[in-house]
């Protein structure tokens, strides 16, 4: 079993910026995928990006290239989602979870997720 806390989240005005942290609690989490999903009220959860575990490759949703980047530090079992230049359709409830699978963007796919952070962007 794998526990993961999302943490870093608040309110931000547009353009602005914010860095999530995924803590795992445990370190066999470095041998996963990492993905980053978000979820707004009345909508399906929605793939972010996603992370390789030795965190050589990164693969984004298109709308969020260029504005976020996935990192991890296997050391410190974390992950992190910078996110810059805010939109606020970026408004959502974001989630890390655990994935065998590289390039997997469906959620059903993923193992293990945290509680979710909330981010809000005021226009």
């Amino acid at each position: 079993q794998v526990q993961l806390v999302e943490s870093g989240g608040g309110l931000v005005q547009a353009g602005g910026s914010l860095r999530l942290s995924c803590a795992s609690s445990k370190r066999t989490s470095s041998r996963y995928t990492m993905g980053w999903f978000r979820q707004a009220p009345g909508k399906e959860r929605e793939f972010v990006g996603g992370i390789s575990w030795n965190g050589g490759s990164t693969y984004y949703e298109d709308s969020v290239k260029g504005r976020f980047t996935i990192s991890r530090d296997n050391a410190k079992n974390t992950v992190y989602l910078q996110m810059d230049s805010l939109k606020p359709e970026d408004t959502a409830v974001y989630y890390c979870a655990t994935t065998n699978t590289f390039g997997a963007t469906k959620p059903e796919v993923y193992d293990y997720w945290g509680q979710g952070t909330q981010v809000t962007v005021s226009s």
